[in-house]
């Protein structure tokens, strides 16, 4: 008879017990930073590069001439007002991106590098090719066949810019970790870090700034060819939705189709490595 009654009390019990702790379980909040997917974000930030040697060869009518081993630099504007002037946005250099978590971990994306690239003038470098323009031409001056010839390039002969500028427009995948435990944080909804690596391709669209063979400068937005590149980077989430992200981006870039003058015929070709440095503020919610 006491066996009967004990038995089913111990049940009692335990189930009660089971739903308390359930209960707590359901109580305990979940963290906004625990789950990403659906959620939505933009970033807007500066850059600075370095780029590889390039072969350039330009093409024209009376001329197809190559610049072997060019080098070049960016062109920085530091700290400036121009980073968030409306007017003058495009300036400097820049970097917009905007994308969607499509599970917790991967996201992807929309972005534009606003590069700029400087070929280094007044200096000796080796041309290969043939100058061969109207004697009533001011750069027929430069007329010649060249074998590898060492040859000053003048401002004179040619200015050659990516200025407004080496646009880099791509889409992206990447991939998102919240590594906030290595660091003993423990409430992500305060402050989280990120690690994220990324692969991307895109549509090179320069703005070449360009005066060649004393031809009229030409300075007019063109789809001159593609890029693809690699990511990583650390993403500090503040407050679960603001955040301050540094990427090292590494890539390739193929400009077959860069015009050069106001003349469709006349265009020149290029292709080179290189490494960009970014830092960009940004926002995270769901809508």
């Amino acid at each position: 008879m006491t066996k009967n009654i004990i038995k089913p009390i111990l049940l009692g019990a335990i189930f009660l017990l089971s739903g308390f702790k359930i209960n707590a379980q359901e109580s305990t909040p979940i963290k906004y930073t625990t789950n990403n997917k659906g959620k939505f974000f933009i970033s807007w930030g500066g850059n600075r590069e370095r780029y590889s040697k390039s072969d350039i060869t330009f093409k024209g009518e009376d001329y197809n001439f190559t610049i072997n081993n060019a080098t070049a630099h960016d062109k920085p504007k530091g700290w400036h007002i121009d980073y968030i002037n409306p007017t003058r946005i495009t300036i400097p250099q820049t970097n917009v991106k905007v994308g969607y978590f499509i599970s917790d971990k991967y996201t992807v994306s929309l972005g534009i590098d606003h590069m700029k690239y400087v070929m280094d003038r007044n200096e000796s470098r080796r041309l290969d090719g043939y100058i061969d323009l109207p004697e009533s031409e001011p750069g027929s001056i430069y007329n010649g066949n060249y074998n590898n010839d060492a040859f000053l390039v003048s401002e004179d002969f040619l200015k050659f810019e990516h200025t407004n500028g080496l646009n880099y427009v791509y889409a992206e995948i990447a991939r998102f970790d919240d590594i906030s435990s290595i660091f003993g944080i423990n409430n992500t909804d305060k402050f989280q870090i990120n690690f994220t690596e990324g692969l991307a391709a895109g549509a090179l669209v320069p703005k070449t700034n360009t005066t060649l063979l004393q031809k009229d400068r030409y300075d007019e937005f063109h789809l001159s060819g593609y890029g693809i590149s690699a990511t990583a980077g650390l993403n500090l989430l503040f407050f679960k939705h603001f955040f301050i992200q540094t990427d090292l981006r590494g890539g390739y870039i193929n400009m077959p189709d860069i015009r050069t003058t106001s003349n469709t015929a006349e265009s020149a070709s290029q292709h080179f490595m290189f490494i960009q440095n970014v830092i960009s503020i940004g926002g995270m919610f769901r809508i």
